[in-house]
């Protein structure tokens, strides 16, 4: 390679070079002449041409940008850079959170010649605003920021005031025009446009992405399911007094969340304002012991590992005694029962019973193929651990085949009950929306006839069992109660519960049709004189998730029909051999 000679210089520089030379001696020559006028005429004319040259160097450098400059095309604004988030909107387009303009409002006290003037004028035009805010950034040094968040109506109506030393700057705001409505679900995002909780966290990246893309981020929830799942919790906990309360709604083939409300609630919007209690998601973040209602599960395991059928028979007339505590029954039949009638009355002793013939092995493996022993697989961060058994020894099968030694999400419950109602597959919770007629592959954790079973027999419950008043009118709704003592300083409660009920509708037609699951948890309810005093999940829970099911049933396309029931699910189930 040939180097350049340390001398060499383009030709353009020495041509810019022998002019300014040319233009020193020019100035030489008026000197030496005596004719000052001529070296000053000479001096003005190179400042003018310089100052031109510069001129004409930043106009073309403006037409430049502005005609074949890529910034604005397309949707006619510039790409979202930093903070910006996408909008999140529900599965049909509604508006759930977006980021609009608003404006810091600033404050140069070196610019101010009248403080008391800007200051009753600002008192004045803007009520958030704090006296002993204002007076720090009127008393100080230099220009200071006092307030964000301000509309552009609000900065416009500053703005006319005409008051100087006081001036704004773009910024933007996450807003949330629902206030309170899924406000879990959603959760928040800081003013650096960060996600903090629920979807804004869960799909931060995903937020960012799609605001530089003009695309909003679609949530899976449909705001009318939402809606009357919230109303009817918030209404059913209110009535019973309760510590707390969890609703949800999912698509059981697909995953999908089409409404989730936890009690009590916040506002997005003030987040900051609200207590750690309002902000906790107790459908994904809190566990509980369920109760009853895990005796689906333990029923499904039963007849899907072959040890036994519906019809088979154990022997409930006496409490059961093991290693030093004492099993019985809430609803005492004080009598043999088959597996049917062990769940229709919701016997623990016969529940007990199946659980030991199956074994802790066995057990164990199909808690593990309902999801039931990790964290619920869903987007959200908040999706809590599990508290399962060390051992798992008798004492422990025991307690769990009826809810009790195990403490599960909700959601983990909704992923689990799930994979037993949609023919037999685990599929994991999604706050996204699958593509229409999209269908997950998912493990396999029973059979379709073990899967069959227990839709007819959670009808068979709702129709003439503990879920009676869970019934909807036409939309043939099938269920289990749970109604678990709760630990209180390390001991179970008497009268302290977890009260629940897990639906799923509609039961009839072929496995493979839309079908969905609603549960509704009370987390210590009080009885009212409705319900005589009572507060277990067939007189709390039950009657809230079948008003949420009559309201949501036609905004998920499920026609009323005559109720035709038999009076028993079908009498025995043939296991398959498969992976659990």
């Amino acid at each position: 390679m040939t180097m350049a000679h340390p001398s060499f210089q383009p030709p353009g520089w020495r041509w810019l070079k022998a002019q300014v030379w040319g233009l020193e001696h020019a100035f030489e020559r008026a000197k030496a002449a005596g004719k000052a006028e001529d070296d000053t005429r000479i001096r003005i004319f190179f400042v003018l041409a310089l100052f031109s040259a510069s001129f004409l160097t930043l106009a073309i450098g403006a037409t430049n940008s502005a005609v074949f400059s890529n910034l604005g095309r397309g949707d006619g604004g510039a790409a979202a850079v930093g903070s910006a988030r996408a909008d999140l909107v529900d599965r049909n387009g509604a508006m759930l959170a977006a980021d609009l303009l608003h404006y810091g409002l600033y404050i140069d006290p070196q610019e101010i010649w009248d403080k008391g003037e800007v200051r009753r004028a600002l008192l004045g035009s803007i009520p958030s605003l704090t006296p002993a805010r204002l007076n720090r950034a009127l008393n100080g040094q230099r220009r200071t920021f006092v307030l964000g968040g301000l509309t552009p109506e609000s900065r416009a109506r500053v703005h006319a005031l005409g008051l100087p030393g006081v001036t704004f700057e773009r910024e933007e705001r996450r807003v949330y025009p629902l206030g309170q409505t899924a406000a879990h679900l959603i959760g928040f995002a800081d003013t650096g446009g960060v996600g903090l909780a629920g979807a804004e966290r869960a799909l931060n990246d995903l937020a960012h992405q799609n605001a530089a893309a003009g695309a909003p981020v679609a949530l899976s929830i449909d705001l009318r399911v939402q809606a009357a799942l919230e109303d009817e919790l918030y209404k059913a906990a209110t009535l019973h007094q309760v510590k707390g309360a969890v609703g949800i709604v999912t698509n059981v083939h697909t995953g999908e969340i089409l409404g989730v409300a936890s009690y009590p609630t916040f506002d997005p919007n003030q987040a900051g304002k609200s207590s750690p209690d309002a902000l906790t998601n107790r459908a994904a973040a809190s566990v509980y012991e369920m109760g009853s209602t895990f005796k689906v599960f333990t029923v499904a395991l039963g007849l899907d590992s072959g040890t036994a059928t519906l019809a088979s028979t154990f022997d409930a007339r006496a409490p059961l005694t093991m290693n030093g505590r004492t099993i019985r029954d809430y609803h005492a039949e004080n009598k043999v029962m088959s597996v049917s009638d062990i769940f229709i009355h919701s016997s623990n002793i016969g529940t007990t019973k199946l659980a030991l013939q199956a074994g802790s092995g066995t057990v164990q493996k199909y808690y593990k193929a309902f999801g039931l022993t990790t964290a619920a697989p869903v987007e959200l961060r908040e999706s809590a651990k599990p508290i399962v058994p060390r051992r798992w020894d008798d004492n422990d099968v025991a307690s769990t085949s009826f809810g009790h030694a195990i403490s599960v999400s909700p959601l983990a419950v909704a992923a689990g009950m799930g994979s037993v109602l949609n023919g037999g597959t685990y599929v994991p919770l999604t706050i996204r929306p699958v593509k229409p007629g999209f269908r997950p592959k998912g493990a396999r954790a029973v059979s379709e006839e073990t899967s069959r079973a227990m839709l007819d027999l959670m009808r068979v419950n709702v129709v003439r069992g503990t879920g009676g008043k869970a019934n909807a009118p036409g939309m043939r709704v099938g269920g289990k109660t749970g109604s678990a003592n709760k630990v209180i300083g390390g001991r179970y409660s008497n009268n302290i519960l977890v009260s629940s009920f897990a639906a799923v509708f509609p039961t009839d037609g072929p496995l493979d049709a839309d079908r969905y699951f609603v549960l509704i948890l009370m987390d210590e309810p009080k009885g009212t004189s409705e319900t005589y005093g009572f507060a277990t999940g067939g007189w709390t829970a039950a009657p809230a998730a079948g008003r949420v099911i009559d309201r949501i049933g036609p905004f998920l396309g499920v026609d009323r029909r005559p109720e035709v029931v038999g009076t028993t699910p079908a009498e025995a189930v043939v296991p398959i051999e498969s992976e659990h």
